[in-house]
């Protein structure tokens, strides 16, 4: 005789409240598909809100804005970037007569971004603040939408990539980048758009290298794969990287060199024999073509103004103007690789995880009533201090399990690599230059993969249906406080991020640092 079955499954079968709830919305016939199209829509729309209300706050130029803004519009009007009077930065604020000459000027950034600060411009004037932040405004919340593209690809839940693209849309720091004209978020969004193109890629290419062909013409070589739309894509991103800041160039190659990688391993577990060199000395020429000469050609035509003008610095340095451009190029190296002036907000890369010393990028000089007699404004470009170090605590958990299953020689998730090469490529290349004078908010170009890490980490904590009952419920309502905490130290920083005048007690509260001051 049989025992009856049991009338409930055993604990380790059943679903979690939050579980019952994701799966009655996520696989009903009207709501799964909805939400798929709702959720990065509301996520986005959130980051729109946050970046552009009031963008025009403050109407003056605010910090390096008084570089790239009047670069921009130099830009516009010349086609290059030209030397610039007394008096300007007061001009832009009252359109007073602009005291731009035709001398070109030595500038040190190539000139895309501005390009799009300048779009803005045209569009509102150069006397109308809103213009100058509206690129940058735009991009910032487009940064969020890739972000939450990205997520959904490497982790195919919905969820996961709300929770991404939302920690994103209410970082400080990426907020606030979004809503003064500097060049650094505007890099960051072509960043995240390559990227993302790297990773489409992968998802294509990755199942023809590991197809077991036993018919295949060259087992031992395997195949040349040209055929690659989305690693083209990606150099034209990564070059239009490169043509806002040359720090994009770390990105480019090491992308590059992420895809040769994962080629080679594909072609092992596709059973080519000499895998490693088909996929550097074969491939590798082919990948590099492919994402290399497509960013070098967007590179070049980002400075099309100042080869087809004749007064740009340097212009006339040599007859062919390819090489008069060689020849600024070796200008601004000289001057990055020397650039030491002290800053009282400089912050050398190895204080960056530990967020020593975040950039006041404006300071009201007359802060408005705020209900009592002691008042300021300010504009702190300091994440928010749970994503960061969630996310930096995150990283090296992730590193951890990256060369424990490489010891292990278990399969390694996109999910577990893709984050890690991320803040590789936009942190440590800044190691090298100890002495050289940089800010803190460099690392706004880090935050999304900062981000994407504490997002996974969030995912192994919140337990898969493998797990225990108890293990899950234990681990998702850590999940859900965690976020909820989240939320409310963003609205505590909030008017921090835009400027919002408040008690001088309340400013002080959030300087839980000396440094953050």
């Amino acid at each position: 005789m049989t025992a009856p079955e049991p009338l409930l499954p055993p604990p380790e079968a059943r679903a979690t409240r939050y579980e019952r709830l994701r799966d009655r919305v996520l696989h009903a016939a009207d709501w799964g598909r909805a939400i798929g199209w709702l959720a990065p829509l509301v996520v986005t729309a959130l980051a729109a809100v946050l970046r552009l209300v009031n963008v025009g706050h403050p109407h003056q130029l605010a910090f390096d804005e008084t570089y790239y803004v009047k670069d921009a519009w130099s830009l516009w009007t010349l086609g290059y970037e030209g030397v610039w009077g007394q008096g300007a930065d007061e001009a832009f604020q009252t359109l007073q007569e602009l005291p731009l000459t035709n001398k070109g000027a030595f500038i040190v950034h190539p000139p895309l971004g501005k390009w799009l600060i300048a779009l803005g411009m045209a569009i509102g004037g150069p006397d109308n603040s809103a213009g100058w932040r509206l690129a940058t405004a735009l991009l910032g919340a487009g940064s969020v939408l890739l972000v939450y593209l990205i997520a959904r690809r490497l982790t195919g839940s919905v969820v996961a990539a709300t929770v991404a693209g939302t920690l994103l849309a209410i970082d400080g720091l990426s907020i606030v980048l979004s809503r003064i004209a500097l060049l650094d978020g505007i890099l960051t969004f072509f960043v995240l758009l390559g990227v993302l193109f790297v990773l489409l890629d992968r998802q294509r290419t990755i199942p023809l290298l590991e197809r077991r062909d036993p018919y295949a013409p060259d087992p031992l070589w395997g195949p040349v794969l040209w055929r690659r739309p989305w690693l083209v894509a990606a150099g034209l991103a990564l070059g239009a990287a490169c043509a806002v800041k040359w720090s994009g160039l770390y990105v480019l190659a090491g992308f590059g060199l992420y895809v040769v990688v994962t080629d080679a391993l594909a072609r092992r577990r596709g059973g080519v024999v000499v895998w490693p060199a088909s996929a550097v000395f074969r491939q590798g020429p082919v990948s590099f073509v492919l994402l290399v000469l497509p960013a070098a050609a967007v590179y070049l035509a980002s400075w099309t103004g100042w080869l087809v003008t004749d007064k740009g610095y340097d212009r006339g340095s040599d007859a062919n103007p390819l090489l008069a451009l060689w020849n600024y190029h070796q200008a601004m190296l000289g001057f990055h690789v020397g650039l030491s002036r002290g800053h009282p907000y400089a912050s050398p890369a190895w204080e960056w995880p530990f967020l020593l010393r975040p950039t006041a990028v404006w300071v009201d000089p007359e802060p408005t009533a705020c209900g009592v007699d002691h008042c300021i404004g300010v504009i702190s470009a300091i994440p928010n201090p749970l994503i960061w170090y969630g996310g930096v605590a995150a990283s090296v958990y992730l590193l951890y399990r990256l060369v424990r299953a490489w010891i292990a020689r278990q399969p390694i998730e996109p999910a577990l690599t893709l984050p890690l090469v991320g803040l590789a490529v936009t942190y440590l290349p800044w190691l090298m230059f100890p002495e050289r004078t940089i800010f803190q908010f460099y690392t706004v170009v880090m935050m999304p993969f900062l981000v994407l890490a504490l997002t996974m980490t969030l995912r192994i904590i919140a337990g898969t249906r493998d797990d225990p009952l108890h293990r899950r419920q234990s681990g998702q309502r850590t999940v859900v406080v965690f976020l909820t905490v989240v939320v409310l130290v963003s609205a505590f920083f909030l008017p921090l991020w835009l400027g919002i005048s408040v008690p001088y007690d309340f400013w002080r509260l959030h300087n839980w640092l000396p440094g953050w001051i």
